[in-house]
């Protein structure tokens, strides 16, 4: 079980960093207001969604304790940015504060993962 576990783990890690990366190649073209959601990001995000609730799964299977405060503030800001690069997925420019917005939720989920033990 502990196998696969780390493999969903290393799974979500590529969400998350195929979506920061989408995140951080835009930053200069953010500043000239002709960011846009890729392809990757809206990937990275689905990615993140799929295996983080399957590693929940794994560890609740495995007798692990899991924070369900924690998971549920994550999966609260993952959706928000889900629906934001969902919705805007097809526009060729995107607003620089929404598109600051994902950026910024997508770095809190991160903190919240790696700092609230």
């Amino acid at each position: 079980m502990d196998v696969l576990i780390h493999l969903f783990v290393g799974l979500h890690i590529i969400g998350i960093a195929s979506l920061l990366g989408g995140f951080l190649t835009q930053m200069k073209a953010m500043g000239e207001g002709t960011a846009r959601f890729g392809p990757a990001m809206l990937h990275g995000a689905l990615t993140m969604l799929v295996t983080g609730v399957v590693l929940v799964g794994l560890n609740q299977a495995d007798d692990n304790t899991v924070n369900n405060l924690k998971i549920g503030i994550k999966l609260a800001l993952l959706i928000v940015i889900l629906a934001l690069v969902y919705v805007k997925r097809d526009e060729e420019k995107v607003d620089k504060g929404m598109f600051g917005a994902v950026g910024g939720l997508t770095t809190a989920n991160i903190f919240i993962a790696v700092l609230w033990t």
